[in-house]
């Protein structure tokens, strides 16, 4: 182990309100291009404290982490983690780490930047839960917003590549089974700010065209384009520190389509070539059609995701995430319209607005909705073929008890914890 920390805390107590340091979550899967934002971050700004963590020999249980300024180094240590995962690593030292930063030195601004394979909603989990020393890390310090990078040269390829972490030796954990798009994707769309660092070695078209791919997968995130060889530090200061962009209530991406929160936007005529389409109906997916469509309707799509509901699991609102040539679909638990009434103070207030104001008498909250990103996708094509999947007027007159009856490809894939009957608090069991 290696130190050459001054950073002894000089008050055990929180700083005073007024006086936070703001915190700027910095993710990116490249992390020449992440580590150019916060050099250059790091030069317009000499207080400013930047924090980060290799996860090279997390599996062993040792992190490094180092703590450096625009002047140098303050911490360069590694730490022995009792268990070796990312999420050991948040709580047992980036989170303390971050407060213990927070408290020496409330003057000065920090800056974490993620190790490629964290996700940052992962980060912004372990913020809201849990405590350092008793003290939400709130408490302490301010998020002002999460960045994430991406690089021109290689985002397309990241986005399309097939490859599992744990195949390119890469995993955070050993049961790590994530896939290297599912890691892009993820970083992209939590993020609140997007940079697009460099130029598409295909030219500046090519240049453009990313550009309006990261705008349609997140049409919520602020876009800084980065190109060229010289970098103006603060410019590019002003436009990524100081927003005040992030909102701790928002939820993640597969659950903003149920809280209210936009999901995608629809663009149906290409943008350099880039096409974004939103398909929503009310109507329950057939689930032998919709099995049988999988593959083509995702055949040219970069990027789907969010919800829907089948004829045969009337209860369950199901995920669809799609990226890198794979398909994952989950179980985000029930529809409102099948819980009890005193299980619904168990949802959400966003939740529940949405449900409501978007009530149907027959369906209740039930729907679809999904999205689909792609370059030059045919939006009247894909529509038929999803339309093609929905339960038609003669299945819907047979009603639940016969849809329950279909053969289901999916059964089984999307389990649910029982509901106790006596529990008149509402509690899910």
């Amino acid at each position: 182990m290696m130190s050459t920390s001054p950073l002894a805390p000089a008050d055990a107590g929180a700083p005073a309100a007024g006086t936070r340091p703001s915190l700027t979550v910095l993710s990116g899967f490249w992390p020449a291009a992440t580590y150019a934002v916060a050099r250059a971050l790091l030069a317009a700004d000499p207080a400013l404290l930047l924090v980060r963590h290799d996860l090279a020999e997390v599996r062993e249980g040792t992190v490094h982490r180092v703590v450096r300024d625009a002047a140098g180094v303050w911490e360069d240590e590694r730490i022995t983690l009792a268990h070796g995962c990312v999420s050991c690593t948040l709580r047992e030292d980036v989170l303390p780490t971050l407060a213990r930063l927070a408290r020496a030195h409330p003057g000065r601004d920090l800056l974490l930047m993620l190790p490629e394979v964290v996700e940052p909603e992962a980060v912004a989990a372990a913020c809201a839960h849990c405590l350092v020393d008793g003290a939400s890390l709130a408490d302490l310090l301010r998020i002002d917003s999460y960045v994430t990078v991406v690089a021109a040269e290689h985002l397309l390829d990241g986005l399309a590549s097939t490859d599992e972490l744990r195949a390119l030796g890469i995993q955070a954990a050993d049961n790590d089974g994530r896939a290297l798009a599912d890691v892009v994707v993820r970083q992209i769309e939590y993020a609140d700010t997007l940079v697009l660092w460099g130029d598409s070695p295909e030219g500046a078209y090519d240049t453009s065209r990313l550009a309006v791919l990261l705008e349609r997968m997140a049409p919520w995130a602020t876009l800084v384009s980065v190109q060229g060889d010289h970098v103006d530090a603060g410019e590019l200061t002003r436009q990524l520190r100081g927003t005040g962009r992030h909102r701790p209530e928002t939820p993640g991406v597969l659950a903003r389509g149920l809280e209210g929160y936009s999901l995608g936007v629809h663009e149906p005529h290409p943008d350099c070539g880039v096409v974004s389409v939103v398909f929503r109906a009310r109507r329950p997916f057939h689930p032998g059609r919709l099995h049988d469509v999988l593959e083509e309707v995702n055949a040219e799509v970069i990027r789907s995701r969010g919800h829907l509901w089948l004829a045969s699991q009337p209860e369950t609102v199901v995920t669809w995430e799609f990226a890198g040539g794979g398909l994952g679909l989950g179980c985000l638990g029930r529809w409102l319209a099948v819980l009890p009434d005193q299980h619904w103070d168990h949802a959400s207030d966003h939740r529940r607005l949405a449900a409501a104001l978007d009530w149907d008498p027959y369906y209740g909250d039930r729907h679809q909705h999904l999205v689909f990103i792609g370059l030059d996708l045919d939006p009247a094509d894909l529509h038929r073929t999803l339309s093609r999947c929905l339960l038609t007027d003669a299945e819907l007159a047979d009603g639940e008890e016969t849809w329950r009856t279909y053969h289901d490809p999916f059964a089984g894939c999307f389990p649910l914890a029982g509901l106790d009957p006596t529990d008149t608090e509402g509690e899910p069991t």
